[in-house]
């Protein structure tokens, strides 16, 4: 089934618009091994490009699909590193440029205690990406787009946040599709009804919205607080959206979908590395199923064995998997645990 018509001939799948940042995780090698252990003693680090939709846009590649990005990177060796990597990856970086008032791009962190017990401390003062601003939004570039790709941490400040407001704006002008990943990170934000207000601004005008049961229920605070899942999807249906996705970790995630059907996927059983990270892989596997005219039940499939791949790798972006690795994974478990060992009846 066809859920939502993509403008034909245009030169990219998918623009995504938001954070680029840097990830340092501990280094996992043939060479260098740190085993679980607290951050403060951790000595040696892995390098890796990260930030939501900057893994996304590499997920979708992998997949064969066509990217774009707009953002602003720091002007310094590190801007360097995420734009050849950009590049070396086949994403289309015309609409990235450098910040110009000493901006940085954010660093990552991680501390990985337990497959299931993982953070982060993060460097976010002066963020290149929210210095993005509306003269970095063009609507010719947005015009060779079948969707636009919003990440919320996007909203989370100025002039950041009307750049991507213009952005959906420009988007619906020219038929060009809304995807909406609520990507909420409390870094940035001033309060919750700030929240609720730049969030249900970008999320009324999307045709997809993804995001976790928090995400929408901050996201529905200032509209109707306490909204089940079905609610939810009823209610952002009745503004725009065509598929609206809700994730519950490591219960599953759901679908809804505009004609009222919904459809539900658990996670695939692995050994994990780190307990984030899938849900890039999930949102890359999704959409490339969505853009393949895939039915909803095989994107959420997909995207949950991504998920689960990713949870076991090292970095969130270097080892996203190809459309085949993804497949044989699927294969696999499913002949080690059953056929429907991630479907939900």
């Amino acid at each position: 089934m066809k859920y939502i018509d993509f403008e034909k001939n245009r030169k990219l799948d998918i623009i995504l618009l938001g954070r680029v940042a840097i990830d340092f995780n501990p280094a996992y090698s043939d060479k260098v091994k740190e085993e679980f252990k607290p951050l403060k003693n951790v000595h040696y680090f892995e390098k890796y490009v990260g930030g939501s939709p900057a893994n996304i846009a590499c997920g979708i590649r992998k997949h064969g699909m066509t990217a774009g990005f707009i953002a602003k990177v720091s002007d310094d060796q590190f801007g360097d590193y995420v734009t050849d990597y950009f590049n070396e990856k086949g994403i289309d970086t015309s609409h990235i440029s450098r910040a110009t008032h000493g901006e940085n791009l954010g660093l990552t962190f991680t501390e990985m205690l337990s497959p299931k017990e993982s953070s982060i401390l993060m460097y976010r003062n002066d963020a290149a990406d929210l210095s993005l601003c509306v003269e970095d939004v063009d609507e010719d570039y947005i015009r060779q787009a079948k969707a636009i790709f919003i990440s919320g941490t996007a909203l989370a400040q100025s002039p950041s946040r009307e750049a991507a407001i213009k952005a959906v704006m420009l988007a619906k002008r020219n038929n060009t599709k809304i995807i909406f990943d609520i990507d909420y990170r409390s870094y940035n934000w001033k309060n919750e009804d700030e929240i609720s207000i730049y969030y249900s601004v970008v999320a009324k005008e999307a045709d997809v919205i993804m995001g976790s049961r928090e995400e929408f229920d901050l996201t529905e605070k200032l509209i109707r607080p306490g909204m089940t899942d079905i609610e939810s999807s009823q209610y952002w249906m009745s503004q725009n959206a065509r598929i609206v996705v809700i994730k519950h970790g490591m219960q599953g995630s759901t679908a809804y979908v505009a004609d009222g059907e919904k459809f539900s996927i658990k996670p695939f059983p692995v050994k994990a590395r780190k307990g984030f990270g899938g849900g890039d892989g999930y949102g890359a596997a999704f959409l490339y199923g969505l853009f393949s005219g895939w039915e909803i039940i095989d994107c959420l499939e997909f995207g949950s064995a991504e998920a689960s791949m990713m949870v076991k790798s090292n970095n969130c972006s270097d080892d996203l998997p190809t459309t085949e690795e993804v497949k044989e994974f699927i294969r696999k478990e499913k002949a080690e645990y059953g056929e429907m060992i991630a479907r939900v009846e």
